[in-house]
């Protein structure tokens, strides 16, 4: 049954009065109209509809939640029990005598018959018992239920109407069915109604609206939202029904709908005047005060509340807050509580344009409480945004945390954080904090700079945490190679210092040091990382790995995928293939999992995998991960930089590039000492070779100094092509049998030797020594130093019968996918192939190229040669298959 005429507030052609002899207001008896952009929720519809039939429903929510929207939607839709009779209540209602002549009136103007032996208040301040006696009699009496309504309840305070109410609803009967809408639970005795299943409660969070009711709503204001703007606009509000209709309601005004949507100052700004009005304003002096006080904070502690107040009633304050559903929440069942996101905004905002001037000392004051309670993540986020530089460097070093600007989940938070601190900023802690910062950043000179500064002011005094932290930057720039003009050339500086580190970590409060695991894990790192820069890859190979046993991903996510990273770099380049590509795979996986941004995944990762992939002859796959690895910008690290040169120029020599080989190798910032230089140097030779140039290649070994095992086999290699055949063995055998030998060397050591007795037509020996090389590759794959041997390797392969099984293998027939091109496709060969892709015939291709039928066909034969292959169509596959198309 619907509701009455709300006109009707006579009876018996008798204008009704209250206690005060005022006139009774129609408007309070009217059932409000629903919206016509209003969103029918069936969901909740249907929990009124099923509250109904029980004798108490109550709605409760912050302003603007629905809750009224809500009930009256269900009055003009939905069949109810029996009439509907509203009544809104107002502060005017509070005392008893208003309140219950107003719900008699309510009875009579929504036709509700009660006879006038029930009576009415004759006193403002009290109800006569007797009464409620007989409208509790007489509504039992009903022959149909009577659903009554009461919006606003929160108005009319205090216990003499609620155990009124009570009383009436207990003795009533099942005829009288109750919905009470407030912004607090109603001073009843709910827990005895929850008891005994006779109340139904819809609550704020049931309240909010979904994304899909969002988009309904926007849509019936006209707007054709994007699913990102709902999204938005559901998590910025919460669901909050009256933001969500303000921001609607702007953004049909705005220019650009969609951009409004992603604004959150917008959404603010949208409903600023509603929230002071309806929430800030109807608060008392002290609440205000507390609430636009504590806006700085995210969370709001009782006892932080007393501190940026000078009270001592916070807690009392924010419980009523809460209760009143003052977009004041707990959070879980702790003594903490939150603000609605967009009610904390309008507070801040209220803040900085009322009183600008106090907000730097409360976020002075919140940094000293949040220290002294043992959270300097909260601590450091105030004493910057108070300014209180020194003090947030301070407390990051005190608390051993300068490691978390490398490492962890607060590493972006802690570098954007101290990115505004002033670098002249005086201090032992800025300036360790500095150099972390640099680090961060890949800097590590400037990072070695900042050290400086903190070593001359810390002499040999400073606190133990400052003295470990400074040896930990230090060692963590000399393995980033920002050592200086200090190099460490053979890593016995990033020993002790690793082991001085050690010492120091042992000065230090053991519980404070088991909060910070990432200090042993960078530790480690540095030192495996400083080792690696010097050359010694087995030894940086143990230290990367014991590294891992302390980089767990929870505790330094960043430093485990570095970890693996240059461990199968290192592995990479010891010819360890196949664990290479799983430590690689490892560190990626890692990197996803804990979601490192593209920015800070480390490019070693990838840098392995481009090595493994040119090592086993897939040079399409080789291009592919180095792409990557330039990508991920890790070419501040010399290890890194000089690798992903060195292959670069590998993979442009392999295509017939040696002048755009040379250059990129020139491209690398000078260096002139240790394992890089060394790398480099061979990386330059091997580009001299494929020229021709042999004397060019020895001098720029000798230009290199003397080096390791790979090093003396490039110059065994570049006198063997100068003719000095002799000298070539001499040197091979200056290194037969050192145990530092990589996979790739022990190989190219055992070719070349074949090389030397082809020349000196000693083909059984020359197909031995091919034997022992392809034993030691095939367990990896290794097949680039074969790819490199040049044209006799092919003439051996071709000219001795005993070699077929070597060759099935070499050149990827019949097991292995990855086909093996021995000597290098010359850059106009690869314009032939080009135009052969294109189904060029003989004479168009002589044509194009300006080149002569029989210079074409001579082009062919020799692609087909070195692709092993018979036909035109075959090598153009192979040359796709191999990357070279």
């Amino acid at each position: 049954m619907r509701a009455g005429n709300p006109a009707q507030a006579r009876s018996g052609g008798v204008e009704r009065l209250t206690p005060a002899g005022d006139p009774l207001l129609a408007a309070k008896f009217a059932v409000p109209a629903v919206p016509r952009t209003h969103v029918g929720r069936n969901r909740l519809l249907d929990r009124l509809t099923e509250g109904t039939k029980g004798p108490l429903t109550v709605v409760t929510g912050p302003a603007g939640a629905g809750k009224t929207t809500l009930a009256a939607a269900w009055a003009a839709t939905r069949p109810s029990p029996g009439p509907v009779v509203w009544l809104t209540a107002e502060n005017d209602d509070s005392a008893p005598g208003v309140f219950w002549t107003y719900v008699l009136g309510a009875f009579h103007c929504h036709q509700v018959p009660l006879p006038d032996s029930v009576g009415i208040p004759s006193h403002t301040g009290d109800v006569d018992h007797s009464l409620l006696v007989r409208l509790a009699a007489e509504l039992a009496r009903l022959p149909q239920p009577v659903v009554l309504v009461l919006d606003g309840l929160e108005r009319v305070p205090g216990r003499g109407v609620a155990s009124g109410l009570e009383f009436v609803l207990d003795h009533a009967g099942p005829q009288l069915r109750l919905v009470l809408i407030s912004r607090v639970d109603p001073p009843l005795r709910l827990h005895r109604y929850r008891a005994e299943g006779q109340i139904c409660e819809i609550r704020g969070a049931e309240l909010a609206f979904t994304g899909h009711e969002t988009s309904l709503l926007l849509r019936r204001h006209g707007l054709s939202p994007s699913p990102e703007s709902v999204g938005a606009l559901t998590s910025r509000t919460e669901g909050w029904a009256a933001g969500l209709r303000l921001c609607a309601l702007a953004m049909q005004q705005a220019d650009d709908a969609e951009q409004f949507a992603r604004s959150f100052a917008a959404s603010q700004n949208a409903v600023a005047d509603y929230l002071i009005a309806e929430v800030l304003e109807a608060q008392p002096a002290a609440t205000r005060d507390l609430l636009v006080r504590t806006s700085i904070l995210d969370h709001i502690h009782p006892q932080l509340a007393n501190a940026l107040t000078a009270r001592e009633d916070a807690e009392w304050i924010l419980a009523r807050l809460v209760h009143a559903n003052a977009f004041v929440e707990p959070i879980g069942d702790t003594p903490w509580r939150r603000c609605h996101p967009l009610f904390a905004e309008v507070l801040r905002a209220h803040l900085h344009s009322r009183r600008p001037g106090l907000v730097p000392q409360l976020h002075h004051q919140a940094a000293r409480w949040f220290a002294g309670n043992d959270r300097p993540s909260e601590a450091l986020k105030h004493a910057a945004a108070a300014g209180d530089w020194g003090y947030a460097a301070a407390l990051l070093v005190d608390h051993l945390a300068v490691g978390n600007c490398l490492t962890g989940p607060d590493t972006h938070r802690l570098e954007q954080l101290f990115s505004a601190m002033p670098e002249d900023l005086p201090g032992v802690a800025p300036a360790l904090v500095l150099a972390a910062c640099a680090l961060a950043r890949g800097e590590a000179a400037s990072g070695g700079a900042y050290l400086d500064r903190a070593e001359e002011l810390l002499g040999s005094t400073g606190a133990p945490e400052e003295r470990l932290t400074c040896a930990l930057l230090r060692l963590l720039v000399l393995g980033g190679g920002g050592g200086g003009g200090d190099t460490d050339t053979d890593g016995t500086a990033a020993e002790a210092l690793a082991a001085r580190t050690r010492d120091l970590m042992e000065q230090v409060a053991a519980p404070q040091l088991q909060r910070h695991p990432e200090i042993e894990a960078l530790r480690r790192y540095g030192r495996a990382c400083a080792l690696q820069l010097a050359g010694r890859l087995g030894d940086a190979r143990a230290a990367f790995t014991e590294a891992l046993d302390v980089c767990t991903a929870e505790s330094a996510p960043e430093v485990r995928c570095h970890c693996l990273g240059r461990l199968a770099l290192a592995e990479a380049l010891c010819g360890s293939l196949r664990a290479a590509g799983r430590h690689a795979s490892e560190g990626l996986d890692t990197a996803k999992a804990y979601g490192i941004t593209p920015s800070r995944c480390p490019g070693s990762c990838h840098l392995a995998l481009a090595v493994v992939a040119a090592d086993q002859g897939d040079l399409q796959g080789a291009r592919r991960h180095l792409g990557h690895a330039v990508d991920a910008g890790e070419a501040h690290d010399p290890v890194v930089a000089v690798e992903t040169a060195v292959l670069h120029a590998r993979l442009e020599l392999a295509f017939g590039q040696a002048g755009s080989a040379l250059d990129i190798l020139d491209a690398v910032q000078a260096i002139h000492a240790g394992e890089p230089a060394q790398r480099m140097a061979v990386a330059r030779s091997a580009v001299h070779l494929a020229r021709g140039d042999a004397a060019a290649a020895i001098a720029a070994l000798q230009a290199g100094g003397p080096g390791g095992p790979a090093h003396t086999v490039a110059l065994s290699a570049a006198h063997l092509a100068a003719g000095e055949c002799e000298e070539a063995m001499r040197l091979l055998a200056s290194i037969d049998g050192q145990q530092d030998m990589s996979v790739a060397d022990q190989v190219r050591v055992r070719l070349l030797e074949a090389q030397a007795a082809t020349l000196d037509k000693d083909a059984a020996a020359a197909v031995g020594l091919l034997g022992r090389a392809i034993n030691t590759a095939r367990p990896e794959r290794l097949r680039a130093p074969f790819t490199d041997a040049g044209l006799w390797l092919r003439h051996l392969l071709t000219s001795t019968p005993e070699t077929a099984d070597l060759q099935s293998w070499l050149t990827g027939r019949p097991g292995d996918a990855e086909p093996l091109v021995v000597e290098h496709i010359s850059p106009r060969e690869h314009d032939v192939l080009l135009c052969a892709a294109q189904m060029m015939s003989t004479q168009e291709i002589a044509d194009d190229l300006h080149l002569s039928v029989n210079t074409v066909k001579t082009h062919l034969n020799s692609i087909y040669r070195k692709l092993s292959v018979s036909r035109r169509s075959q090598a153009v596959r192979r040359a796709r298959e191999v990357g070279i198309l």
